[in-house]
């Protein structure tokens, strides 16, 4: 799943945005949860140890397995695997009909806030399912090192310790550093990864070895 601002617009303004979509994406990812707005409160939501869900309720039904995103200033990447019937377009609505919410409220504005309802690329293909966290993980050099997706890059020991100081991706719960673990669904890929240690091994050695090429219409967009 990718969408991202319309007019290419910055739909994260500041922290408080970033742990509000994780946020949502936790809260609505529940068949009977239909508004988050009075969830969002800081003694449910621990700022700096980053906590999400911490609070007592009741099991979720999940809507969607979320197996990897990743939060940028004006887009965002997600692997979703349904988890009941219609469980992705019913979270998909949710998510962003909230998130949109909440952030024309913040800012008094009006108006569509995504480009468009987002886009939905199908996976069919096992080669494609492996790579795709790698890339969700590593959009964020484009802050950093854009030149990444061209390799780009002559230091790749600074690329990974700049992807692990970017906390608004599920890119350090792989890792295992604990970051917003209940918001993803890990277990399948990292027994696929073969734990932390070798998924921290295997996405510089595919960074190094980068070929978008091989499954560009998996990841194909704009540059953002």
């Amino acid at each position: 799943m990718l969408n991202r601002g319309v007019d290419k617009r910055r739909i994260f303004l500041d922290d408080e945005d970033r742990y509000r979509f994780i946020h949502d994406m936790f809260e609505f990812n529940d068949l009977e949860t239909t508004n988050t707005s009075h969830f969002f409160a800081r003694q449910y939501y621990d700022v700096r140890r980053r906590n999400i869900g911490v609070r007592e309720r009741k099991p979720r039904k999940l809507l969607v397995k979320v197996l990897a995103f990743c939060v940028m200033p004006n887009h965002y990447h997600m692997l979703l695997m349904p988890a009941r019937k219609n469980g992705v377009v019913l979270f998909m609505k949710k998510l962003n009909g909230g998130y949109a919410k909440y952030f024309n409220e913040k800012y008094d504005r009006q108006g569509t806030l995504f480009q468009s309802r987002y886009k939905k690329i199908p996976v069919t293909r096992e080669a494609h399912f492996t790579h795709l966290p790698y890339y969700i993980h590593l959009n964020p050099l484009d802050l950093e090192m854009p030149g990444w997706r061209s390799r780009e890059i002559n230091d790749y020991r600074k690329a990974m310790k700049f992807l692990k100081s970017y906390r608004w991706s599920s890119h350090l719960d792989y890792l295992g550093i604990k970051n917003f673990p209940s918001v993803t669904q890990r277990d399948f890929l990292l027994e696929f990864f073969g734990g932390h240690k070798e998924y921290e091994r295997s996405i510089k050695n595919w960074l190094q070895e980068l070929d978008l090429e091989k499954f560009k219409e998996m990841t194909l967009e704009d540059k953002v």
